[in-house]
């Protein structure tokens, strides 16, 4: 037998010693549904996800129907299907299917934090899980279906159509409300660990919210400072603080969410390797433009604005960038403060108007203010003095060769039903 087959084998063979394990008590649907039995220690009990059967997602996705595919990440496959949420209710309402690959990146351990963390967890910027299948290998979740699909592939995919000055800022917007509610109201407050955009989810309306909970932590509590564990992330996005020391703290989400704000400013992506050497890394390209007087940073923007946006209101949105992506941890901002800056950019009416891009067929069948006190109020400079005597900030040298785990940026296609990749 292959060295694969064994691998494989052995993965089936850990996911079985689960397969009588079910979670909660779960709701009542048209489906057939599996009577809960005692969950397992390492999962929390939670009473708000339906127990689905695998019979009943593969009747909801028409078997996997490769039509219904919407994209692929480090867990598994997406699927979107149709299911009738109560027996009164004749009406299908659209939802994700992920199936976890026993080959992938993840497995039942992320399977179990995505249940543990997102399903204990409602907020609009949130991505509602509801419900999960744990049956013999199989181990699907089930989520709001998100007709947009993701903020990457908006951003980067040529055949969208570019997103306009004020679409971008209500998503880093409904993103920061997100994390912001993660870090600072939640409950038991979380770090989320993997802040990028492909785990940004965009609702018909352009709302945003957070997707696969899987590398998420639980943050430190009482006198700890840090959370100390195995540096885990995506290359570009991960806090270069956080990748030496392997201290986790929520300033690490908020450095991620200054590279996906500097990515939605100028339509680059964080790493990329097809452009000239000295412009592969984002936070480093932008380097020279911040630093100097007489409005340079301006050469940052993302030429597919046509320059249809407020000067004001980039002026700042590119200083709470720089602020989150700070090498001194504490000279970051909180989320909530964050939120704030952005809910006073959204307020500039200096720009022109422009519509909503349409959305994709989805049819069934076929002033920095509260932050700009570590850079200084009224400021005209970016202060990147200690980003830039830092070599730390050069994320592809730092990263190669590292033994560092790390999860695959994938670029899911752009389904015919739009969705969740």
């Amino acid at each position: 037998m292959s060295s694969k087959k064994k691998q494989l084998n052995r993965n089936k063979q850990n996911l079985l010693k689960y397969d009588k394990i079910t979670i909660g008590t779960p709701k009542s649907t048209t489906a057939r549904v599996s009577r809960s039995t005692t969950p397992p220690s390492d999962i929390s009990y939670t009473s708000y996800l339906y127990n689905f059967t695998y019979h009943d997602l593969k009747e909801a996705t028409k078997n996997f129907l490769p039509e219904l595919f919407l994209g692929e990440g480090g867990f598994g496959s997406v699927y979107k299907g149709w299911i009738v949420p109560n027996e009164r209710s004749r009406v299908e309402i659209p939802i994700a299917v992920k199936t976890l690959n026993i080959n992938g990146f993840q497995g039942h351990k992320e399977w179990e934090a995505e249940i543990n963390h997102l399903g204990a967890l409602r907020h609009p910027n949130l991505v509602k899980l509801v419900g999960y299948c744990i049956e013999n290998e199989h181990r699907v979740l089930v989520y709001e279906f998100m007709p947009r699909g993701s903020l990457e592939n908006y951003l980067f995919k040529r055949r969208t159509t570019p997103l306009t000055w004020g679409v971008r800022m209500k998503i880093m917007l409904g993103a920061a409300k997100g994390l912001a509610f993660l870090h600072e109201e939640a409950k038991k407050p979380l770090i989320y660990r993997d802040f990028k955009t492909s785990n940004i989810l965009l609702d018909s309306e352009f709302n945003a919210k957070l997707s696969d909970f899987g590398l998420a932590k639980d943050a430190p509590v009482g006198d700890k400072t840090h959370v100390s564990t195995e540096v885990i992330g995506t290359q570009g996005y991960v806090d270069p603080e956080y990748a030496m020391t392997g201290h986790l703290t929520s300033k690490n989400d908020v450095y991620s969410f200054g590279v996906v704000l500097l990515e939605m400013l100028t339509g680059r992506k964080a790493i990329d390797g097809r452009r000239p050497e000295n412009e592969q890394v984002l936070v480093e390209w932008v380097k020279p433009f911040l630093k100097n007087y007489g409005g340079e940073y301006f050469q940052i923007m993302d030429p597919k604005l046509q320059g249809q946006y407020s000067k004001r209101a980039a002026y700042r949105a590119i200083k709470i960038a720089v602020n989150c992506i700070y090498v001194e941890q504490k000279l970051r901002p909180l989320m909530s403060e964050v939120v704030k800056d952005l809910k006073n950019i959204l307020d500039y009416n200096d720009m022109p108007g422009s519509p909503l891009p349409p959305p994709p067929l989805s049819s069934k069948g076929s002033d920095a203010g509260s932050s700009s006190s570590h850079a200084g109020r009224g400021a005209n400079k970016y202060d990147l003095n200690a980003a830039s005597s830092s070599s730390a900030m050069s994320t592809p040298n730092h990263f190669q060769g590292s033994p560092l785990r790390f999860t695959p940026p994938f670029l899911s296609p752009i389904s015919h039903y739009g969705g969740n990749p």
